[in-house]
């Protein structure tokens, strides 16, 4: 391989333009300490900020460069004060996903070392699992950004849940997959199905595809919770979990409060991944109140950056990228047992800038 992958890059809005240089720059070390090509990177303008200044949500041919880039990294989209006339945030990445067919959504919630714990529990220091949201279907089928809603006057808006067995099976696969991945690894590789199967004939369907799945994969042991005790799981027991499936808006709603469990949303990494694109992002917003002052939390957006490289191995059949993830996955750990990572989001004195250089005095 003597030329690097190619990356389209939108910073995005607010604290997506510091935690994506932050994430880029710890992702270039690696790749570099592993002898890998750089990376080659494409900027595509998009977000609320670009909206502002040319009513477009994104780049006229944005679109286009994304889908033809082995990765789309992605900082953060949204400024709550920029609205479309209907009231929503402006949010191209949600069009993205539907247009690519991300419908793998993955979430790591991972307890580190000296991070603030939210449960007395001491169990809660082991606190490793994965949220696994659909990401294209669901009730976010119905996302303003898609135009589907039934709007019915200034009287009744009408959105729609929607689940199909295509997009369905190619989830549940991807979720048997992952915890068999998770198994090898030393994790139980045990997948729970969450659902609200008992009143929404909808989520019956979710559930019964699941169940035509499972054979396919009997070395994973399975579990079923709907969504409301999955709740109260998340906060009574977190650590029972390995690998959880679920609708979109679910997974919406779980991923930030298992987030929570582990300090916070600048931790929560993200990949949505299709059969032929994957999107790599934080998962917390562009927090514009704290922009431009260096105290956004990069961790996110750095480890999200592990996960694409995670992926490019796969899809290029380069393993030396998995390396490169590893390296980065590695410098976070031992960062925080060294009690050396300290964001300000959890009470410490690290700014973003700290702590990207900290991450980057952990690789070789």
């Amino acid at each position: 391989m003597t030329k690097g992958l190619r990356v389209a890059l939108i910073r995005g809005d607010g604290i997506g333009v510091d935690v994506a240089n932050g994430s880029m720059a710890v992702v270039d070390r690696a790749i570099e300490a592993i002898g890998l090509p750089v990376l080659v990177y494409d900027e595509i303008h998009a977000g609320a900020g670009y909206f502002c200044e040319t009513g477009r949500d994104i780049e006229p041919d944005g679109e286009a460069r994304a889908g033809a880039a082995d990765a789309i990294f992605l900082g953060a989209i949204g400024l709550p004060s920029v609205r479309h006339e209907d009231g929503t945030e402006i949010s191209p990445h949600l069009r993205l996903r539907d247009m690519f067919g991300l419908y793998a959504g993955v979430r790591p919630v991972k307890a580190y070392p000296n991070a603030p714990k939210r449960l007395a529990d001491p169990r809660a220091e082991g606190i490793d699992l994965v949220i696994l949201r659909e990401s294209t279907e669901g009730l976010f089928y119905s996302a303003a950004a898609h135009g589907r809603s039934d709007i019915r006057g200034d009287t009744e808006v009408r959105d729609t849940l929607r689940i199909t067995r295509e997009v369905t099976e190619k989830l549940h696969r991807f979720g048997f997959r992952l915890a068999e991945r998770r198994k090898a690894r030393g994790r139980p590789g045990h997948l729970t199905c969450v659902d609200k199967a008992n009143v929404f004939a909808s989520m019956a369907f979710f559930r019964k595809i699941f169940d035509e799945i499972r054979p396919a994969f009997p070395d994973v042991t399975v579990g079923y919770n709907y969504v409301d005790a999955q709740a109260l799981d998340l906060v009574r027991q977190p650590w029972a979990f390995d690998v959880l499936v679920m609708e979109n808006m679910f997974g919406d709603i779980l991923s930030d409060l298992a987030g929570g469990l582990v300090g916070g949303m600048g931790m929560a990494a993200c990949a949505e991944i299709g059969d032929e694109h994957g999107l790599f992002q934080p998962a917390h917003g562009s927090a514009p109140d704290i922009m431009g002052q260096d105290k956004a939390n990069p961790l996110a957006a750095i480890l999200s950056g592990a996960l694409m490289l995670d992926y490019m191995a796969e899809t290029s059949g380069e393993p030396r990228y998995a390396e490169a993830a590893g390296l980065i996955e590695g410098a976070v750990e031992a960062g925080f047992a060294a009690n050396r990572l300290q964001p300000m989001e959890f009470g410490g004195p690290m700014g973003t800038k700290a702590i990207v250089a900290e991450v980057l005095d952990r690789l070789p």
